[in-house]
């Protein structure tokens, strides 16, 4: 098991959590759901949940009903997974 840490701002804004909170409920439920994902299988994670970006850099690959939102994170010694951001990649059409 891997421990899920946020990134907090000096400012102690952290972005990951202004970001789900920004979400619709379904899709904010969809991100909880890969988040806990993550949390389980760590490094084994594999598309379509994850993909290598660059230089340990990942991003959490979240689709729900049209929308596509990106979590970016990378991992630490000791288990540990830290969330730095996310964006609406692409946003439903109405």
């Amino acid at each position: 098991m891997w421990n899920i840490e946020f990134y907090e701002k000096d400012t102690g804004e952290i972005p990951v959590k202004k970001f789900l909170k920004s979400l619709e409920i379904k899709m904010r439920a969809k991100a909880v759901k890969e988040i806990e994902i993550l949390e389980n299988l760590g490094t084994a994670l594999r598309e379509p949940y994850s993909k290598l970006i660059q230089d340990g850099i990942f991003e959490l690959r979240i689709q729900f009903s049209g929308d596509i939102a990106r979590i970016f994170y990378f991992f630490v010694i000791g288990n540990k997974i830290i969330l730095t951001n996310g964006f609406i990649k692409k946003p439903k059409l109405q």
